[in-house]
């Protein structure tokens, strides 16, 4: 019990430094919390770990922690979403569009998915226009 406990205090204390914006400690709260996590909190800690990652701009570290968290919840849409907002800044619309198209099949009323796949569509087709 009291190592649930510590498990949940690391989780809440990551959380708040993520909304402070704090990423740094929030990363490393969320690697140790990790480390000890239940089974069932792992996909949520790996997803906001990515989060972190992205607000850094680190892509690939980002890409790891969502395709992890999606790898240990398969029908957690939220990871999905987020990998796909990372393909669709690389420019890979294909891959982008998978995840969204997921995210709406787990998830119908996603409305931030159906909004970004619509315009990875309008991405792709503009690029294919000019030819690059």
């Amino acid at each position: 019990m009291a190592a649930e406990a510590e498990a949940a205090a690391l989780l809440a204390a990551a959380r708040a430094e993520l909304r402070a914006r704090r990423l740094s400690a929030a990363e490393e709260l969320l690697s140790r919390f990790i480390a000890r996590s239940p089974a069932g909190d792992l996909a949520t800690a790996l997803n906001e770990r990515g989060q972190v990652r992205y607000l850094r701009v680190e892509f690939a570290a980002a890409m790891q922690d969502f395709t992890a968290a999606i790898e240990c919840q398969p029908g957690f849409e939220v990871p999905y979403y987020n990998r796909g907002l990372v393909r669709y800044r690389l420019g890979d619309f294909d891959e982008a569009m998978e995840d969204f198209r997921k995210v709406l099949e787990l998830n119908p009323q996603f409305e931030d998915a159906a909004l970004s796949l619509k315009q990875a569509i309008l991405d792709k087709e503009e690029k294919q226009k000019r030819g690059y």
